[in-house]
């Protein structure tokens, strides 16, 4: 009995020092003091942020069909209706808005927020799952993930793809090509800023991996980044990976979690950094989006 108390007793203060540790590096991330601030709830499912030069920031309100732009002034616009059941986005180096179109899956060029064009519209022939997030390689290649959740907007009740895939888009070409194909659900991505290195959620499979990114485009060196799952992800200018779920969670570059952003909905769907000095973490949370100061910058 004393010999399983001891271990209790060793056990519980190992996790309070790490408790400590990690509540010690967030300081280095944010003010303790600072909680996310509620900026509206009016939507159905907010998903897919991205930001543009400016540090205005797009994201998407998924089952109305509608993308919304929150400027760098506050200002909350409507950017584009029948916007194709938009999932993830991202900004390209020209100011489109790349769009994952859940309705049709495909992949959009929005301009304006009214002039569209398909770029990607199936694989070999077949519907893409749905994709559901992506990001923009330096070089202008478009990677994505296309996991499978069945849509109440579709007739089809099962997949046209053998498997959940990871691909990617060459600047330029309409075919895609397939990176991988054993994970079990992919789901948020990010790439570092110099354009080595990817990372992918598999929400599913509970797992966070990190690629190196050939100078052909494609993939090598997949290695386990942390056992956690996650929705959507980011990176900071430090290098650290913010992942989406229950409230934020941040890892170091090593893989090593630093710290914890409860955030007050049932789930945190996606994020990324915005703002005029991209210091602001902008969180899409259920019906809600939020807005967070932090001391470091993103990178995207």
């Amino acid at each position: 009995m004393k010999k399983m108390n001891f271990k209790k007793t060793a056990l519980l203060a190992l996790l309070a020092i790490s408790a400590t540790k990690i509540s010690a590096q967030s300081k280095e991330l944010f003010d303790a003091a600072v909680k996310p601030q509620l900026i509206s709830k009016t939507f159905a499912f907010t998903e897919g942020p991205a930001v543009d030069k400016k540090g205005n920031i797009f994201f998407t309100d998924q089952p109305n069909n509608t993308i919304w732009e929150y400027k760098t002034d506050g200002q909350l616009v409507l950017y584009m209706e029948n916007a194709g059941r938009a999932n993830g986005t991202y900004v390209d180096k020209k100011g489109n808005l790349i769009v994952c179109a859940d309705e049709h899956d495909e992949l959009w060029l929005v301009k304006n927020g009214k002039k569209k064009k398909v770029l990607l519209g199936d694989y070999k022939g077949k519907l893409l799952n749905g994709p559901n997030d992506l990001w923009i390689h330096p070089n202008g290649d478009i990677y994505f993930t296309d996991p499978y959740y069945q849509r109440p907007w579709w007739t089809r009740t099962k997949p046209d793809q053998d498997g959940q895939k990871v691909y990617y888009l060459p600047k330029g070409k309409t075919e895609a090509i397939m990176l991988e194909d054993s994970l079990r659900q992919p789901n948020g991505i990010v790439g570092s800023p110099d354009g080595k290195f990817l990372y992918v959620a598999d929400i599913r499979g509970n797992k966070i991996y990190k690629y190196d990114i050939k100078e052909d485009g494609t993939l090598s060196g997949r290695r386990v980044f942390t056992d956690k799952g996650a929705d959507g992800i980011t990176l900071d200018e430090r290098g650290n990976l913010y992942l989406a779920g229950n409230g934020v969670t941040v890892f170091d570059p090593q893989g090593v979690q630093i710290a914890h952003i409860d955030v007050p909905e049932p789930w945190s769907a996606n994020l990324c950094f915005g703002g005029k000095n991209r210091d602001v973490l902008f969180i899409t949370a259920s019906k809600a989006i939020y807005t967070m100061q932090m001391k470091v910058r993103g990178v995207e």
